[in-house]
C-alpha cells in the first residue's frame, strides 16, 4: 500500500484544524446562516476522510464503507455550497432550498443504509459505488455535486468577478480564485481516478482542495474592502466569498 493511500488522514487533520477555526468564527455571528452552513460543509469534509483513513488502515467492512458513501459522495461539497447560496440568494429562498437539500440528504442516506452490498472478495478493495446491489443510488450523486459544482464553485466565479473591479485592494478576488480552485480538484480527481483506476488522485486532489478554501478563507478575512453581500454587511463579516 502507497503513501498516498493515507494522504486521507493528513486531510481528516487539516480539515479539524480548519473546523475549529471557522467555527469559532461562526460563534461571533450565529445569527449567520451561511458560515453555519460552511461549518457544517468543513466539519462533513473532514468527517468523509474517517472511513477512508479506517478502510486504509484495517480494510473493508460494509458499515464504514456506508459511511463512507454517505460522508464523502453525499456530504462532501453540498453543505459548503449552500453557505453560498445564502449569499447569492434571498434568505426565505435560501431557506426552502436548505430544506430540499435536507430532505435529500436524508432520503439518500436512508436508501444508502438500506441497500444490499454485492459480496466482496478483497479485503483492501477500492471503495466504489458499484458495490451497491441497488445501483440507481449512483445516479442521485450527481445531481448533488452539480449542485454542490454551481454554487460553491459557480459562486466563487460569480464573486471573484465582482471584485475583480475593485482596484483597491484585490483579497477577495484572489480568495474567490482559491476557493473556485479547491471546490473544482476533487472533483476533477474523482473524473480523473475513475477514468485512471488510481483512487490515490482523489485523495490528493482532495487535500489540495480544502487547502485552496482555507487560503482562499484566509486570504478573504485578511481584506479591507467591504463585503458585497447583505449577509456579510456587519462589521467582521469578512468570510468565504
Amino acid at each position: 500500500m502507497g503513501l498516498a493511500n493515507y494522504i486521507p488522514i493528513a486531510t481528516g487533520l487539516f480539515c479539524a484544524f480548519f473546523f475549529v477555526e471557522i467555527f469559532q468564527h461562526w460563534q461571533k455571528h450565529r445569527q449567520s446562516l451561511h458560515l453555519l452552513w460552511w461549518t457544517a460543509g468543513i466539519f462533513f469534509y473532514g468527517a468523509g476522510t474517517i472511513p477512508e483513513s479506517i478502510h486504509t488502515l484495517s480494510g473493508y467492512h460494509p458499515a464504514n464503507f456506508k459511511a463512507w458513501y454517505i460522508l464523502g459522495a453525499i456530504l462532501g461539497g453540498a453543505p459548503l455550497a449552500q453557505g453560498t447560496v445564502y449569499l447569492l440568494m434571498k434568505r426565505k429562498t435560501a431557506n426552502l432550498l436548505s430544506i430540499i437539500l435536507i430532505l435529500v440528504f436524508i432520503a439518500s442516506s436512508i436508501l444508502v443504509i438500506l441497500s444490499p452490498l454485492k459480496p466482496v472478495d478483497d479485503r483492501f478493495i477500492k471503495l466504489s459505488g458499484k458495490l451497491f446491489e441497488w445501483q440507481f443510488i449512483r445516479y442521485i450523486t450527481p445531481f448533488i455535486n452539480l449542485y454542490a459544482f454551481i454554487f460553491l464553485v459557480g459562486g466563487a466565479i460569480y464573486s471573484a468577478f465582482l471584485y475583480s473591479k475593485s482596484s483597491i485592494d484585490k483579497s477577495r478576488f484572489w480568495g474567490n480564485v482559491l476557493i473556485a480552485i479547491g471546490g473544482l480538484l476533487p472533483g476533477l480527481g474523482g473524473s480523473l481516478s475513475k477514468v485512471g483506476g488510481h483512487i490515490e488522485i482523489l485523495h490528493i486532489t482532495a487535500l489540495l482542495g480544502i487547502s485552496c478554501i482555507h487560503a482562499g478563507y484566509q486570504t478573504i478575512r485578511s481584506s479591507s474592502l467591504p463585503s458585497i453581500y447583505a449577509a456579510q454587511a456587519k462589521p467582521d463579516q469578512s468570510e468565504l466569498s
